[in-house]
């Protein structure tokens, strides 16, 4: 069995995608994930199946089709591999609410900070399958925009360990 972190794409932020986490669990446990736990309504889900990762994002993709009736972008991660995100954060010091991790499918092309636009004072680091981006001012007064991460979830620091918590702690 293994423990998965999905995180999926542009629900409940912002007045787009209304999905309530108690359908998101009913879904997650229909599809037969088991442990089943859910953290803030922004469409975070944590639990167990003995599903391969492609598996595991192919049907709960099929069913957020089915429940919103437009695609919504589901991002899987393992426990241990969120938990590697959170290690691997390159920002320690930043305030954690100021800092996110953006995931991405694919690992993020060399060349990808290369392309943001409205850059400021946010600082940017490539991951293995994320982009990490320090917000200095905040995320409300950013202007950037990193074309490659309109195909990813980001996720602030303090997220990022509360889930990396409940999926190591899942029973």
């Amino acid at each position: 069995m293994v423990t998965y972190v999905a995180l999926l794409r542009a629900v409940n932020v912002a007045g787009t995608g209304k999905l309530p986490m108690s359908d998101l669990k009913a879904m997650c446990t229909d599809a037969g994930f088991l442990q089943v736990r859910t953290y803030i309504a922004s469409g975070n889900v944590v639990f167990q199946s003995k599903a391969s990762p492609t598996k595991v994002k192919a049907d709960l993709e099929a069913r957020l089709l089915a429940y919103v009736g437009k695609p919504v972008e589901v991002i899987v991660r393992t426990a241990a591999q969120m938990a590697a995100v959170l290690k691997a954060n390159p920002f320690p010091k930043a305030a954690p609410n100021r800092t996110v991790a953006i995931f991405l499918d694919e690992p993020p092309p060399p060349d990808a900070l290369e392309h943001a636009v409205g850059v400021k004072d946010e600082a940017m680091r490539l991951g293995t399958r994320e982009i990490f981006v320090h917000y200095a001012s905040g995320i409300g007064k950013s202007k950037l925009k990193i074309p490659i991460a309109r195909r990813g979830s980001a996720r602030n620091m303090s997220t990022i360990a509360k889930l990396a918590d409940v999926a190591k702690n899942l029973r």
